[in-house]
């Protein structure tokens, strides 16, 4: 009885459940090279005396074209179609409108730099982001 027990609580994740791992995975990967861009960007307009919050939302805007390359092609193994262009578009602008308003919260209620503001902005928005990109923009709809 305790071996079941044992099997039952070790027993291998569902194919369901490893492809949702898989893409997560590969949302991450692809997501280290957005931040990465959206990063470069936001210092570059920082120096050049950008706004932060436009800043922030312009930064995010080039790390988000890149994203829909990768995601549509590699994580989601996703046909290209105006559909998908339009939801992505509408996912990436509520992702970066919400990076923008978490840097201003972080900025001015908690205190925090606007560097690391930014910083603090991305795993929320990133969560949010593959769920809605997953359930939504390169779901199986036709």
């Amino acid at each position: 009885m305790a071996e079941r027990r044992h099997r039952r609580y070790f027993a291998k994740p569902s194919y369901r459940a490893s492809a949702i791992h898989g893409q997560f995975a590969r949302f991450l990967v692809v997501g280290v090279s957005n931040t990465l861009l959206s990063f470069v960007a936001y210092r570059v307009l920082l120096a050049i005396s950008t706004p932060y919050v436009l800043a922030a939302f312009l930064g995010f805007a080039v790390g988000a074209l890149n994203g829909y390359i990768l995601n549509r092609r590699w994580t989601f193994a996703a046909r290209d179609s105006m559909r998908a262009r339009v939801l992505y578009v509408a996912v990436a602008s509520l992702g970066a409108v919400s990076s923008s308003l978490l840097v201003l919260f972080f900025v001015r209620v908690a205190g925090v730099g606007r560097v690391w503001a930014y910083v603090a902005a991305i795993p929320p928005v990133t969560v949010g982001m593959f769920a809605a990109n997953r359930l939504w923009t390169f779901s199986d709809r036709s």
